[in-house]
């Protein structure tokens, strides 16, 4: 293939600018298409949260080097954080991709404003080929169609790596993976709120004192509820609702036993769990939402006909891959989980945690489309095990196997605790703040003895059969 065109890099995020700069540390001519204003666009939206996997889990090593090394107008001075403390999502943004997308490296190949909308191939005389047409597909280039400032354009590539995420897609909180009747007007009120508010923040006035829906039983749940709590505490009238589509399990809301191999996991699901004790938080079970009906609050009505009136709705029920822009892409996907079809099994969260999904690459992610990958968090799917230290090994066999290095593509290693370490929306470990016997920050840091040996600290809960979770099928 004609190697004066670029390979696109969708998404300046931290797996599009890992591989980014992978590919310039392999010589290779890059282009990156972002679609917000600045590199880390998603992440800068929860950028109140705190993720669970230390610094060291979360800068990419080819990024390191380059950070690390003097160019241009860069000295080369960058710092590493310390490596057991916990960021935040705007911390990693300001700290570390900021700094990397501003590097002479890299900069001059990043698009902002530009979203992609499209992808297909095209021959070098400018003729198309849709996904039905073979002949000449193996050597034709990619067309990828991207919205600009300045109108439609299209650019041609090499290779494309989709690394786009998932943030902009949730998963509707209507049954059956279906929107429910009146969920869309629900959103554009803003009835429904972001995956991930920040109730002591930016949200506090909104939600103080009014009646909020929390929906999903996984990390961004937890951390809405916890925060939500804390809010009650300042605001007695504020009024938590914690929505379940199953029947509540103990191991898979607040962890415990060989499901809790972390005492500070243990500790956040203990205090999760005493806001439900103590009637701060009422669990709904079996909440199948049928319909949504808008007016100055949102009645919410279940298949068995419970109605419940909230004044905001938190839908922490997960997300999902936008495929639509490679419709004309030949693509093999699991049909459980829309993650390419070989990692879709390696991934699956009834059987796996973060810590149980083996080390892949290139071979892996590959698709009958040549020179197309989809990585990062949109790789996973629906899964939500991903772990940004995962993604930066995608990306490193990626690279490799598009510079010509065979070899270094096919050797895959990734060394994390057999607990996992993904990335979190709950704070703990030895950085975050104590807390006392109701669950509340004091304010006070932990000893800084608590971090002599590090010590990686899950997010959540984990989820899989093969960590342990035996409790999860019972």
């Amino acid at each position: 293939m004609n190697n004066s065109h670029p390979i696109v890099i969708i998404g300046a995020g931290p797996i599009g600018l890992a591989a980014a700069a992978h590919l310039n540390e392999r010589g290779e001519q890059f282009l990156v298409l972002e679609a917000g204003e600045a590199a880390g666009a998603s992440m800068h939206e929860w950028a109140h949260i705190k993720l669970f996997s230390p610094w060291k889990f979360n800068v990419d090593a080819a990024a390191r080097r380059l950070l690390e090394t003097p160019a241009g107008n860069c000295l080369g001075d960058w710092d590493m954080p310390r490596q057991t403390s916990l960021p935040t999502g705007g911390e990693l943004v300001e700290h570390y991709l900021l700094p990397l997308a501003a590097h002479p490296a890299l900069a001059p190949s990043i698009r902002y404003l530009h979203r992609v909308i499209g992808v297909s191939r095209v021959l070098d005389d400018g003729i198309g080929l849709d996904k039905t047409r073979t002949t000449g597909r193996d050597q034709a280039l990619f067309l990828v169609r991207t919205q600009s400032p300045e109108g439609i354009r299209d650019v041609t590539a090499r290779a494309v790596i989709d690394a786009s995420g998932t943030w902009n897609t949730p998963n509707p909180v209507g049954r059956a993976g279906l929107e429910a009747p009146g969920e869309a007007e629900a959103r554009s009120r803003g009835a429904i709120t972001s995956p991930l508010p920040d109730p002591l923040g930016a949200d506090r006035d909104d939600f103080a004192g009014k009646t909020l829906l929390v929906l999903g039983a996984g990390h961004s749940a937890a951390n809405t509820l916890i925060s939500l709590g804390r809010l009650k505490s300042a605001q007695a009238d504020t009024k938590i609702l914690w929505g379940l589509r199953g029947t509540a399990n103990p191991v898979k809301l607040y962890g415990g036993g060989a499901a809790d191999q972390l005492p500070a996991r243990g500790q956040l699901g203990t205090s999760l769990r005493r806001l439900v004790d103590t009637g701060q938080v009422d669990l709904i079970e079996n909440l199948s939402i049928v319909r949504l009906e808008n007016g100055e609050r949102t009645l919410v009505v279940g298949a068995d006909g419970r109605e419940l009136h909230v004044d905001y709705i938190v839908p922490a029920t997960g997300f999902r891959p936008d495929l639509s822009i490679l419709s004309e892409l030949r693509l093999e996907m699991d049909p459980a989980v829309d993650a390419p079809r070989e990692l879709g099994p390696l991934i699956d969260p009834e059987f796996h945690s973060c810590g149980t999904v083996s080390a892949h690459g290139e071979r892996v992610l590959s698709h009958p489309e040549p020179n197309f990958y989809i990585a990062g968090m949109k790789s996973y799917g629906r899964a939500p095990t991903f772990l940004l230290a995962t993604g930066y090994e995608q990306i490193r066999s990626i690279a490799a196997h598009l510079a010509g290095d065979l070899q270094a593509a096919a050797s895959v290693q990734l060394s994390l605790p057999e607990t996992g370490v993904c990335s979190t929306d709950l704070g703990g470990s030895c950085d975050a703040p104590a807390q006392d016997a109701s669950g509340c920050e004091t304010g006070q840091p932990e000893p800084e003895s608590c971090c002599a040996t590090p010590q990686p600290v899950a997010l959540g809960f984990p989820t899989g059969t093969l960590h342990g979770n035996k409790g999860l099928v019972e």
